[in-house]
């Protein structure tokens, strides 16, 4: 059944690079809490207790503004397919963006995308598992490439203004700051 870690052992970190999906959940201390899909190659173990993850442009940006108010966060892994398992990361998260050094430092371990919003750095300070019995069985059909294709086609003077216009504040209203 389940355990809790310090740290993502290799095991873990094996599964997770094997994983189509993951789910980012974040919240202030009022207000909704939020959690997102998120997948397309876009998560990284830097080591046992720091990961990092790469915001593409949607239509909120609740995880910079929550971050902002509280930087807890907690990242969930669930196995579609062969073992049974859901894994949770729990841990302090930085949003940082593209004026930031540390977004440069990560962005390398990416693939260029022009809807890049921000890189998540989570520091880890529990790992959990738990059996995931009641997790169905689906099937890995493809990636989407609407988002990619939508990004490139806008362009980045297209993002920016997308960004003016729904990312500078929570659906609570609290600010992103992603043009500070």
């Amino acid at each position: 059944m389940g355990k809790k870690l310090d740290y993502i052992t290799q095991e873990l970190k094996d599964f997770i690079e094997t994983q189509k999906i993951y789910f980012v959940a974040t919240a202030a201390a009022e207000g909704r809490v939020n959690i997102s899909p998120k997948g397309a190659d876009s998560f990284r173990v830097i080591n046992k207790n720091k990961v990092i993850w790469l915001n593409l442009t949607g239509s909120g940006n609740e995880t910079a503004a929550h971050l902002l108010k509280n930087d807890r966060m907690t990242i969930m892994f669930c196995s579609f397919e062969k073992r049974p398992l859901i894994l949770r990361l729990y841990g302090k998260a930085k949003a940082y963006h593209k004026r930031d050094q540390e977004f440069h430092n990560y962005s390398n371990l990416f693939e260029e995308n022009i809807g890049a919003r921000q890189i998540i750095e989570v520091k880890i300070d529990l790992v959990q598992t738990s059996c995931g019995f009641a997790v169905p069985f689906m099937d890995f059909k493809e990636e989407r490439t609407a988002l990619n294709a939508w990004s490139n086609q806008i362009g980045e003077q297209g993002i920016i203004a997308y960004w003016k216009n729904k990312n500078t504040e929570s659906i609570d209203g609290f600010e992103t700051k992603i043009f500070e």
